[in-house]
C-alpha cells in the first residue's frame, strides 16, 4: 500500500486526506496530536474540523513510517523532541535509529530461530509419518534445545 497519496489542490489536508497520506487511522491521529506527537493541529472555526498543513504532513508521513518499524511511542517521542533541535541533535538522531536497529536485528534473528524450530517440528512429524522413529528422537531433541535456547534468548530480551 502506497502511504503518500498525491497532494491535494488545496492548502489545507483534510482528516480523510490524512488518514490515505499516512495510512494512519483517524483514531491514531488524533491520539498523536492528543499526547504531543504532532502539536495542536488548525482546526475550521465553525466546524471544528482538523486541517493539516504541508508540514504537519510531512511530521504525520514520518510518524507512520516510524510506527512501521515498530518504534515505540517512546521512542517516536525522543525523535519528535530530537528533529526539533535539528543538527545538533544529529549524534542523538544516530544513536535512537542504531539503537531500534539492533532491537530489529535481535528480532529478526529470533523469528529465524523460530522458523528453524518449525521446520524441525516438520522433519519431526515428516519422520514419524515415514515411520522413521530412530530420525524422529534425533530431530525431536535437537528441536527441544532449540526450545530452550529461544527461550532463553526471550528471558535475556526480558531483563
Amino acid at each position: 500500500m502506497t502511504m503518500i497519496a498525491p497532494a491535494s489542490d488545496s492548502p489545507h489536508i483534510t482528516m480523510k486526506e490524512m488518514v490515505l497520506r499516512s495510512g494512519l487511522s483517524e483514531h491514531t491521529l488524533r491520539y498523536y496530536e492528543r499526547i504531543g506527537l504532532l502539536g495542536r493541529i488548525a482546526r475550521d472555526r465553525s466546524s471544528r474540523h482538523r486541517y493539516y498543513s504541508e508540514s504537519d504532513a510531512v511530521k504525520v508521513v514520518t510518524l507512520a513510517c516510524l510506527r512501521a518499524t515498530g518504534m515505540s511511542i517512546e521512542q517516536m517521542r525522543r525523535y519528535v523532541s530530537q528533529n526539533d533541535a535539528g543538527v545538533s541533535a544529529a549524534a542523538d538522531q544516530i544513536a535512537l535509529f542504531d539503537q531500534h536497529r539492533e532491537f530489529l536485528q535481535r528480532q529478526i534473528t529470533r523469528a529465524q530461530h523460530q522458523l528453524e524450530y518449525l521446520d524441525g517440528k516438520v522433519a519431526y512429524w515428516n519422520a514419524l509419518s515415514r515411520g522413521d522413529g530412530e530420525s524422529a528422537s534425533k530431530i525431536g531433541w535437537k528441536n527441544f534445545e532449540m526450545a530452550l535456547e529461544i527461550n532463553n534468548e526471550m528471558k535475556e530480551e526480558q531483563v
